[in-house]
């Protein structure tokens, strides 16, 4: 694992990030710690022997820490031994993002464009919902991936799909002034809000599992919810908390994909396409940067299990997010 650097007496030492913390004991019903532990590229498996919580601690997915050991091969791959362990501290002078796959932005930033965004509506009560919900979730937009696979998979990737998307709208609106600015930019921002409660994730930007509300209502659901008790929280007008609902009830477009209903009204629409662009485009991307040029990607089952060329033709890079 790159993050792990070999010393000059022959140990390996470095800051990874924890997969997976689990006691076990062996033949002889001794102690051990097992763990799984990754930076942004590879895993490891590790092993701490004679191992005491009071001594060395406990762990939990998603932290970073530092360790030291040896590294051996075993059942032909390479396995860590333990010989020290901590969390990182401040001090190390360390980011989680830098061990993890993360957005290329900062979390904290890609939230300060949307908030400022926001607060700048003409629509008093469209500014209101969004600024009240931005702020009920803060914390869980700073790390949340957008997906527990697919699209955005990363840290900070939530932010990033829906920063992508608001930028998307940005030139639509800029090209048919018939577009309701804020109603569309409000729904952009907003669409996937319940993502944060559709799923479970660590620090680290690694979703877990779906969570019993997420399997049983899906975030379109819990975000029309959500945006229900936004309007009554902001003293918005039914009108807009309805628009602002619908919007969010049919971004997946069609039943089949888990909308509730059809978009219908323009803005609804837009969002819709952009939604789904934005999504593709990362799909075909992140396929691609993983080709040789002038060679086909795998399948991908997520968009009708198609192969994509790598042209070659430009480099890729991520979308320009931040003017």
């Amino acid at each position: 694992m790159k993050s792990l650097k070999k010393t000059d007496n022959g140990r390996y030492e470095g800051f990874a990030v924890v997969r997976s913390f689990s006691i076990r004991t062996t033949a002889k019903n001794l102690p051990y710690a097992d763990l799984v532990l990754a930076d942004s590229e590879e895993e490891i498996s590790a092993k701490l022997w004679d191992y005491s919580a009071q001594v060395h601690g406990t762990y939990t997915p998603g932290q970073l820490i530092k360790v030291r050991g040896t590294i051996d091969i075993w059942n032909e791959k390479e396995q860590l031994k333990i010989e020290r362990i901590r969390l990182a501290l401040p001090a190390d002078g360390v980011r989680i993002e830098d061990y993890v796959p993360s957005a290329p932005f900062s979390p904290e930033k890609m939230l300060e464009i949307l908030t400022e965004l926001a607060g700048g509506f003409s629509d008093r009560e469209l500014s209101g919902i969004v600024l009240y919900l931005l702020g009920k979730y803060k914390e869980q937009l700073l790390y949340f991936p957008a997906a527990v696979k697919m699209h955005h998979a990363v840290r900070g990737g939530l932010l990033f799909h829906v920063l992508s998307v608001v930028r998307l709208a940005e030139q639509i609106c800029a090209l048919y002034p018939s577009v309701d600015r804020d109603l569309l930019l409000s729904g952009a921002i907003l669409h996937d809000i319940s993502k944060t409660a559709e799923y479970s994730a660590t620090n680290a930007g690694v979703a877990e599992e779906y969570t019993v509300k997420g399997n049983l209502l899906g975030h379109l659901v819990m975000g029309a919810g959500e945006v229900t008790e936004a309007g009554k929280a902001t003293g918005a007008s039914e009108e807009t908390v309805t628009l602002l609902c619908h919007m969010i009830l049919s971004h997946h477009g069609i039943p089949e994909y888990g909308s509730a209903q059809r978009p219908a009204f323009l803005e609804a629409e837009i969002l819709s396409i952009l939604d789904n662009l934005d999504a593709e485009i990362y799909e075909i991307t992140d396929a691609v940067s993983k080709t040789a040029p002038g060679t086909f990607s795998e399948r991908q089952w997520g968009l009708d299990n198609r192969r994509f060329l790598n042209h070659n033709r430009k480099p890729l890079a991520p979308p320009d997010l931040m003017d």
